[in-house]
């Protein structure tokens, strides 16, 4: 008994180390900018890859794919592991375009806050608000960052109403600027009044040099810009981790990613405020304590992360128990044993064989091809336990998809369902069709272009497609199915998990159909948030 009240012991004092975060915003917030300085500044790397505008970007991190790098966007999650002192912060970097939404709900699952970034001439867009109803359900905590404040924008108190006013989240400020954004004469500490000035370094590569004020020396220094500062900053309420924990308040503050500024405080901020990792609850809505022997959720499936070679890497959050590599899982849904011989500790593209993890961490388990998005692991001496499943939104775009070359069809099919198991796309077959043209659906058309990427650059499986014109998908029932075959405007297709869906031009032919058909029943299926 003393021996596993050691080993209990043992996994609380590791979990209580560790802090799972994911930056979240509109795109071009500087969410990818802000990933490297912060790993910069934990000195995980020695030289930040983000650099203006698309080109140069080879040293980027977590823009790892080669699409990410010629478009100079996000467009799939990736994970940083670092250490800040004592603590250990796993970060996720998350797609911030729309038409990516589902990558980063499933994101949001594997972490305990998240890093709201904000653009400071911006404030708060719309994907951004998606983003926040997300962490507000889901009841992840968020800290505010406003970023690029060294350049003209939203006044400091505007964007503070914006908050408060939009999403009921009052702000506690941690930093205030000295100076209008776009006249950034340095950083006021709301906690102690010191200021800290900075010298930019060149490109932001490098971490900016910080001089630090006593509050003194500010008021001389810089009287003006230190009352303003002083006198807008004590017109909010100062940081309480209780709020911020419950998601009444926001810890607030102001910097430039691509210059360093801001950074240093917070990660500070993360490390002393961001929940550590706690009990999770299973589906049917027990909480299983970090404690529990082993158990983990897929939240992501990724290939091509090697060049060379064909790797198919499934990212597993610790939700509870320790990880040793080599250790034999249960994988939930088949029930078979799962084999942990190739665990990988992810930075970016770079990995490197992990040995143990612990609640909150992030193991990459590679050539995993038997598991999928929203997969639970556990270890079989402990209860057996199944997390509730990722969501899967209502996709609203569709096309018809084919090998360029009949006679790469195989390699079109295999590459085909790769993508379906990673979460890409949503793949549909129809009896008209056939599996050889399968019908993809996704949330936004850039999801397309990323699988068409991949498919002729990974899977050496050119494919032509053809766009759709539904736009509106909906479950019959098996009664129903009848009266939609042969149906103008509709088509019939199924799910890999057997779900026949149904698919519409537009809601108006729906509800032309349901007053044809009085007792049609048509489920909708998610839509993320509206």
């Amino acid at each position: 008994m003393t021996g596993l009240l050691t080993s209990y012991t043992h996994v609380g004092a590791h979990a209580s180390r560790r802090r799972s975060i994911a930056v979240i915003s509109h795109p071009d917030a500087g969410k990818s900018t802000l990933t490297e300085a912060l790993a910069l500044h934990a000195h995980a790397i020695s030289e930040a890859g983000a650099v203006h505008g698309k080109h140069g970007r080879a040293g980027v991190v977590s823009d790892w794919l080669e699409m990410e790098q010629k478009r100079g966007i996000s467009i799939t999650s990736a994970a940083l592991q670092f250490t800040v002192g004592d603590i250990v912060i796993n970060l996720l970097d998350t797609p911030g375009h729309a038409d990516f939404s589902e990558d980063t709900y499933r994101v949001l699952t594997a972490v305990d806050a998240a890093v709201m970034l904000l653009d400071a001439a911006k404030g708060l867009e719309p994907q951004t608000l998606k983003l926040f109803e997300v962490c507000r359900r889901r009841g992840v905590p968020v800290i505010t960052f406003i970023n690029k404040w060294d350049r003209p924008g939203l006044g400091a108190l505007e964007l503070c109403d914006q908050l408060e006013r939009s999403i009921s989240l009052r702000p506690t400020p941690v930093t205030w600027p000295l100076g209008e954004a776009g006249n950034l004469q340095g950083l006021l500490d709301c906690a102690t009044g010191a200021v800290t000035t900075y010298r930019r370094a060149p490109g932001g590569a490098t971490l900016a040099e910080e001089t630090l004020l006593t509050r003194a020396e500010a008021h001389r220094k810089v009287p003006e810009a230190m009352r303003d500062a002083s006198e807008s900053a004590s017109l909010l309420e100062p940081v309480d981790r209780d709020s911020f924990l419950a998601g009444t308040t926001t810890p607030l503050l102001f910097g430039a990613a691509l210059s360093n500024i801001g950074v240093r405080q917070l990660l500070a901020v993360v490390a002393d405020l961001a929940p550590a990792p706690g009990a999770r609850p299973d589906r049917e809505g027990t909480d299983r304590p970090v404690e529990a022997p082993f158990s983990g959720v897929v939240f992501k499936m990724q290939a091509g992360m090697d060049p060379n070679h064909r790797d198919h890497v499934a990212f597993v959050r610790v939700c509870s128990g320790e990880f040793q590599r080599g250790m034999m899982l249960t994988h939930a849904r088949t029930g078979r044993s799962f084999a942990t011989k190739y665990a990988l500790s992810v930075f970016g593209r770079s990995r490197e064989t992990v040995e143990t993890a612990y609640p909150g961490d992030v193991v990459g388990l590679v050539n995993a091809t038997s598991l999928a998005v929203g997969d639970s692991l556990y270890d079989p001496e402990g209860a057996p336990v199944t997390f509730p499943p990722m969501p899967v939104f209502a996709p609203e775009h569709f096309v018809a998809a084919r090998a360029a070359d009949p006679s790469r069809s195989k390699q079109f099919r295999r590459g085909i369902a790769q993508l379906e198991q990673e979460g890409v796309v949503q793949v549909l077959v129809s009896e008209a069709r056939g599996d050889g043209a399968p019908i993809l659906a996704a949330v936004g058309p850039l999801q397309f272009e990323v699988a068409a990427f991949r498919m002729e650059h990974e899977f050496n499986s050119p494919m032509r497609i053809e766009r759709l014109s539904y736009s509106v998908a909906r479950v019959p029932t098996t009664a129903d199915l009848p009266l939609l075959a042969g149906r103008r405007g509709v088509e019939v297709a199924r799910r890999s998990d057997g779900t026949d869906i149904a698919l519409f031009e537009d809601i108006w032919r729906i509800r032309s159909l349901e007053r044809e058909n009085p007792g049609l029943a048509l489920t909708p299926l998610p839509a993320g948030v509206d």
